[in-house]
Order: structure tokens, then sequence, then C-alpha cells
């Protein structure tokens, strides 16, 4: 699951819409969004966000927040490291190696470590 289909599937949830609803009513198939929530599908464009926040009626910072979330969420990402510091390569292949073992804590940890100053 992918940030952005947790934060679907928890509005969904909170407001008592089952996917099938909620496919019909912003034009897309079942499949595609419990694929989407699953992270079995890439990144959502800004247009499907926007119709995401419009059937919620999402405002403001929480619509801000979606997007964001919409922003890292591409289930198969490419780590780029030509040109950068040895390590930089060691850690990218060690963990795309070994993200699956790692717990929720430490997940937390490591996402803390290199997360943006604004969004502590």
């Amino acid at each position: 699951m992918t940030p952005f289909g947790e934060k679907l599937r928890a509005l969904r949830a909170e407001r008592g819409i089952s996917l099938g609803e909620m496919a019909e009513a912003i034009g897309v198939t079942p499949t595609y969004l419990s694929a989407l929530e699953h992270g079995r599908r890439g990144q959502p464009n800004w247009v499907f966000v926007q119709r995401v926040i419009h059937f919620f009626n999402i405002i403001w910072d929480d619509a801000e927040e979606l997007q964001r979330l919409a922003d890292v969420s591409h289930p198969r990402v490419t780590v780029d490291t030509a040109g950068l510091d040895p390590r930089a390569t060691l850690l990218a292949n060690r963990l795309a190696r070994r993200i699956g073992e790692l717990d929720g804590a430490t997940l937390d940890k490591l996402i803390k470590a290199i997360e943006p100053k604004k969004h502590r």
C-alpha cells in the first residue's frame, strides 16, 4: 500500500463509502481504485487527485496533504545515484534489497532521518 492509497482507504472508511460507489462517482473502475489503494498502480496524476479532493470536499491544508501524499506514492521507485558519493549507491542498493524486512519502528526512524525539515 502507498501513503496515498492508505489515506484514500481511510477517507472512504470514515465516510462509509464503498470502493464501487467512489469509483463510479469519480469515473474510474473499482479495479483501478483498488489497485491504486493497494500500491499495484503507479502514482496518481494531478487530475485524479483533484477528482478525489472534490469528491470528498477536501479543502486547504488537507487538500495539499493529499497532493503531497500522491507525490510520494509511486510504488516502483528508481534511484539514480550516478555521480553521487559511493555510499549513496551502497545505501540505495541495501535499502532496495532489505526494505521488506524492516519493521515499522525502523521505517519511521529512517523516514524521520531523511524527511525535509518543514515536514518534521
